[in-house]
């Protein structure tokens, strides 16, 4: 073979073994992205969702083309309880939750939902930053649940049928409840019938008289329309609804260490940007409430609310680390 058919003949196999190597180059590259299944109980304009697109951008300047988020929108993958179960299983790989859903596992978080226990916001984000947040993560992933931030849904308020302003008003209603024992006894301490109901069913049963009331933030009481069978807001803000950005641990233990680190500050930044929507959107929410047939009303007697929830205190304290432990949070 001549010098010039030598180098033709190189130059081919070259050619063709690199055509014959790029496919196999495509799957190892496809390969490296991983889908994770984000589940959302509301739509595209509301903050839980809204958050989901904002870490799954940071996530990508970070670590572009390694992950693809399958966001699920509008309830389809449940409840938070069917969702917390998927998550726990690694079908679900990632979500937010109220912490009152996960109290079932991690009776602890209860301390967040001790009623007229926080301020303000700041009263709560203090909280959550400080021990009793890391300790709070640390039972968490005890049981599966990998903790990225804390979240705060914003002040619950009640919700009725008719206006309700002071607590005897209350009696003999049968009230939905966050399936949390926490809950179910203060409600039961003003005179009425907790019943528990997944959130994606409230307006069923509120509209076919399962329930008469229930509590819920701003946010999403007009994300559920609920204005429609409960017209009545009573701002009682007795609970700050506290919440998290939770991972799998099945899903986090096949990360990296710099994927976890990505994960965990991205979450984070989605916290703070995921709190300022809700504040945003409890303004907006307000005014689609008020006009579609909603009505703000205004405690009365409030010193009566507050002592029929002071029993919940008491009650709990044994569970969530002892009355000094409440007031020391009371006190920040």
């Amino acid at each position: 073979m001549d010098n010039l058919n030598r180098r033709n003949f190189l130059k081919t196999a070259t050619v063709a073994s690199t055509a014959l190597a790029a496919p196999a180059f495509v799957r190892r590259a496809a390969a490296r992205t991983t889908t994770i299944t984000i589940a959302s109980l509301l739509g595209d304009d509301k903050p839980e969702t809204k958050i989901w697109v904002k870490i799954s951008q940071l996530v990508e300047a970070k670590l572009p083309g390694q992950f693809k988020f399958n966001i699920v929108k509008n309830g389809a993958l449940g409840g938070e309880k069917e969702v917390a179960e998927g998550v726990r299983l690694g079908s679900i790989h990632a979500s937010l939750s109220t912490v009152s859903s996960l109290s079932g596992w991690t009776p602890e978080l209860q301390i967040l939902d001790l009623p007229f226990l926080f301020r303000d916001a700041d009263h709560v984000r203090r909280t959550v930053s400080g021990g009793v947040g890391a300790d709070l993560k640390g039972r968490l992933q005890a049981q599966n649940f990998v903790v990225g931030d804390f979240i705060n849904y914003g002040a619950r308020h009640l919700l009725t049928k008719e206006a309700v302003t002071r607590p005897e008003q209350l009696k003999g209603k049968r009230i939905r409840v966050i399936q949390s024992p926490l809950h179910t006894k203060l409600w039961s301490a003003f005179g009425t019938t907790p019943i528990g109901i997944p959130i994606t069913e409230t307006y069923n049963s509120l509209a076919t008289g399962v329930a008469d009331a229930m509590d819920l933030t701003k946010s999403a009481y007009a994300g559920f329309k609920l204005y429609e069978v409960v017209p009545y807001m009573t701002e009682t803000g007795h609970i700050w609804a506290s919440g998290v950005i939770y991972y799998s641990s099945t899903f986090w233990a096949g990360l990296n260490d710099e994927q976890k680190a990505v994960f965990q500050q991205t979450s984070t930044e989605g916290a703070a940007y995921f709190n300022q929507l809700i504040a945003d959107d409890e303004v907006a929410s307000v005014e689609v409430s008020l006009k579609n047939g909603g009505k703000l009303l205004k405690p009365e007697v409030f010193e009566e609310w507050q002592k029929g929830a002071q029993g919940v205190w008491n009650d709990f304290a044994p569970i969530v680390g002892g009355l000094d432990r409440i007031k020391a949070v009371q006190s920040a």
